[in-house]
């Protein structure tokens, strides 16, 4: 696995990874009309790739295909943790998020927040972020539920 920073001509892998992962992986926790709000199949590239482009955003790659992506803001958020739906399990999260923990040490960041699915959850925990709060967020007129976690340790 090879992990690089995003490139714009990457946009459009991102969104399918995304639509797919959310589509397959998520559908265990969320409804079918949760997920089709969630990520709607009319996704604008073009909001999508300024806003990975605006943050620290990095991609794993396997043979040449999108495994994963990860980006953080400059604020300390975790915005964005998507993993390919035929990856699943294979250590990638954990690697992108190492990633992500130690660019905040440089950006002086001391405490990361994010937004988490009921499907990550649990993965957010074993790497040592707590629950802040559960939440019901709106989008497209449907309410998902997520959690609000942080993460406030020296990360290295």
């Amino acid at each position: 696995m090879h992990i690089r920073r995003y490139s714009s001509k990457d946009i459009s892998e991102i969104v399918e990874l995304f639509y797919n992962t959310v589509h397959t992986v998520n559908l265990k926790d969320y409804s079918l009309e949760e997920v089709e709000a969630w990520a709607p199949k009319d996704i604008d590239k073009d909001a999508w790739n300024r806003r990975l482009s605006e943050n620290f955003t990095i991609v794993a790659e396997q043979d040449g295909i999108i495994v994963g992506f990860a980006s953080l803001a400059c604020n300390g958020y975790y915005d964005m943790l998507y993993i390919h739906k035929d990856y699943q399990r294979q250590g990638i999260a954990a690697a992108l998020t190492d990633i992500i923990e130690k660019e905040a040490v440089p950006c002086g960041i001391n405490e990361l927040t994010a937004d988490v699915s009921i499907t990550a959850k649990p993965f957010f925990e074993k790497k040592g972020y707590e629950v802040l709060k559960k939440q019901s967020v709106e989008r497209k007129g449907v309410l998902l539920t997520n959690y609000r976690m942080r993460k406030t340790t020296v990360f290295y």
